[in-house]
């Protein structure tokens, strides 16, 4: 009986590797052995980089906020403690949103946490 291999299936796995590979430079886009290992590098870096950007993100928020703060004689800390003590629902990304882009309703959201101590 004849060998069955199923070129089917593996030329479309091979195909699906060297797509992703588009772009890659030299051997690393052209045989499947070198991009195979490049994808599955990428693909990890990808994934890692997913995670790291919403640590970015939250940390570049508090930067912001901290900012804002500061102008007003507050420290970051203080204030996100007043805010929960007083229950003003904002997170980080909306307060920074505001200390960045509406610097007066942001002042009133710290004199608000200021007067009810």
């Amino acid at each position: 009986m004849a060998r069955s291999v199923n070129s089917v299936a593996s030329r479309n796995r091979r195909k699906k590797i060297l797509n992703l590979a588009k772009g890659y430079y030299g051997a690393r886009s052209k045989v499947y052995t070198v991009a195979k290992n490049a994808v599955e590098k990428a693909l990890q870096y990808a994934y890692t980089g997913r995670k790291k950007k919403k640590r970015f993100f939250r940390s570049l928020w508090i930067q912001r906020i901290n900012a804002g703060v500061r102008i007003h004689g507050v420290s970051y800390s203080s204030f996100m403690d007043k805010i929960k003590k007083v229950n003003i629902g904002l997170n980080r990304k909306v307060l920074s949103d505001l200390a960045t882009n509406f610097p007066e309703v942001f002042k009133e959201i710290v004199e608000a946490t200021d007067s009810r101590k």
